[in-house]
């Protein structure tokens, strides 16, 4: 099952990169481009930095094969897939919360401190959204964490670090309610438009 998970947030990142790339105007050498890393990114980040090489996307056919999926459904369909952002949005949501947890519990399997493994499952969930906007020439929507992204994943991956330093609480319910826990505030910043403050007389 979490390597179902895994994989549904994988289809799901990257069906937000070809979209991306749809929205740029851009062909579909540029369309699989921005799936691949946009899916990819987080996980070959966290990978390099724990030492687990090669990374898993480069060992896993699966891996690559689903956004290449996510990319051919995108360029035939794509005014669908616009029309159902809202259900998209969600699974993106999911997708945050499952990688900001993975990323932070992988970490620790590693042997990083717990403030370094909260950083990588961070990193892990908002990493390849991070090199998506760079490539296609926007600033990285985490810099103005305006409908609380990168904090949802903090969130997740800051209590699943602090719930996997007991023993007895190992388990897939751990994992599961960190993960449920990051969707639910994604999902509630998106419905209530929940925002970060900006620095102090910076307006609108």
């Amino acid at each position: 099952m979490p390597g179902v998970l895994d994989l549904v947030g994988i289809f799901v990142f990257a069906v937000s990169g070809a979209l991306a790339a749809v929205q740029k105007r851009l062909d579909v050498v540029g369309m699989v481009v921005l799936a691949e890393i946009t899916a990819l990114g987080g996980g070959i980040l966290r990978d390099l930095v724990i030492g687990a090489v090669p990374p898993v996307a480069f060992t896993s056919v699966s891996y690559v094969v689903v956004p290449l999926l996510a990319s051919a459904l995108v360029f035939f369909w794509h005014p669908h897939f616009t029309r159902i952002m809202p259900a998209v949005m969600l699974f993106d949501a999911a997708g945050l919360g499952l990688f900001c947890v993975t990323g932070a519990i992988k970490a620790l399997d590693y042997h990083l401190s717990p403030l370094h493994a909260v950083l990588l499952g961070v990193i892990t969930a908002v990493g390849g959204g991070i090199l998506r906007d760079m490539m296609s020439g926007q600033i990285p929507s985490v810099l103005y964490d305006r409908q609380l992204y990168a904090l949802p994943a903090l969130v997740g991956a800051t209590v699943a670090t602090a719930l996997w330093q007991q023993p007895q609480l190992h388990g897939v319910f751990v994992s599961a309610g960190s993960a449920l826990l990051a969707f639910g505030l994604r999902v509630a910043a998106m419905r209530w438009n929940w925002r970060t403050p900006r620095a102090r007389g910076v307006g609108d």
